[in-house]
């Protein structure tokens, strides 16, 4: 490939419990920040193995809740391969004066996890009219914001999309769209409907595409959809690294498989050049 591969979903976690306790979201921790801590370092390491040449490392939530003081130090230490993007609570009044701080500390996006492996469900505050101080200022700061999302929140992301059409909002793990039926994939309806937004991007990750695996889904058939919809210059790739399991290497492995059928421009999109139109801090 032409295009520098970059990583938008890589996690670190360090082994050093004293400088960075464990402050889960929710209080649950999960099981992979348990069994597979993976340091800065041994991130970077992976990526030398796997040919990623940079990465936006994604605050852990369900270790560190909100505080990204890790991630931080991993972007201070190496600011030429890193970017990071931290997770706030952006309910709380003092939320804007929290994503200044961390913008100043090597933030330059925001994700807000409202489902996932220690929360199932959809959250119901995702476009809650406390967050909307702090959307304002991620505006402001020109950080783009990462959603972990079901189709469930569907309209919650409409609201979202309305009121701040200028941020950049990138929709996790293809917002975990049913797609064992395959081809059409009538259960992609949801995350296609938003297509038309020119502020919406996609992040393909490990996590989706090993969905594509089951059933009459295929990795290739999920990419040349969202492709066809979206454009390749609005979906990302993220590993999810440790998240899923399989080494850095295996999962680039993944995604130029899934990529294969699209052409070189597309597939550079994909692989990196989506990822600094969003971080262009690591461009």
């Amino acid at each position: 490939m032409s295009q520098s591969i970059v990583d938008i979903h890589p996690h670190v976690i360090t082994t050093d419990e004293v400088r960075y306790p464990r402050n889960p979201l929710g209080g649950k921790q999960s099981v992979w920040s348990q069994q597979r801590p993976t340091t800065w370092q041994q991130l970077l390491a992976a990526m030398d193995d796997a040919g990623v040449a940079k990465a936006a490392i994604v605050q852990s939530s369900t270790c560190y809740g909100f505080d990204n003081s890790y991630v931080a130090e991993a972007v201070q230490a190496r600011p030429e391969r890193f970017t990071g993007v931290c997770s706030i609570d952006m309910l709380v009044p003092e939320a804007p004066e929290t994503l200044r701080y961390w913008k100043e500390r090597g933030m330059t996006g925001l994700r807000l996890f409202t489902t996932g492996s220690t929360m199932p469900g959809q959250s119901d505050v995702l476009a809650d009219s406390r967050s909307f101080p702090a959307w304002e200022a991620a505006e402001a700061l020109q950080m783009s914001v990462c959603v972990q999302m079901r189709p469930e929140g569907l309209p919650m992301l409409q609201t979202l999309i309305q009121r701040f059409p200028r941020v950049k909002i990138i929709i996790d793990h293809l917002m975990s769209i049913p797609m064992e039926s395959g081809t059409p994939y009538p259960g992609a309806a949801p995350l296609l409907s938003v297509a038309s937004h020119p502020n919406i991007y996609l992040k393909l990750t490990s996590v989706a595409l090993r969905e594509a695996t089951k059933g009459a889904a295929t990795p290739a058939s999920v990419v040349e959809l969202v492709t066809r919809h979206f454009g390749s210059h609005r979906i990302a790739w993220g590993s999810n690294f440790p998240a899923s399991e399989g080494s850095l290497k295996h999962m680039v492995g993944e995604v130029q498989t899934a990529t294969a059928g699209l052409s070189q421009r597309e597939r550079d999109h994909i692989l990196g050049g989506t990822a600094l139109s969003l971080y262009p801090a690591i461009a």
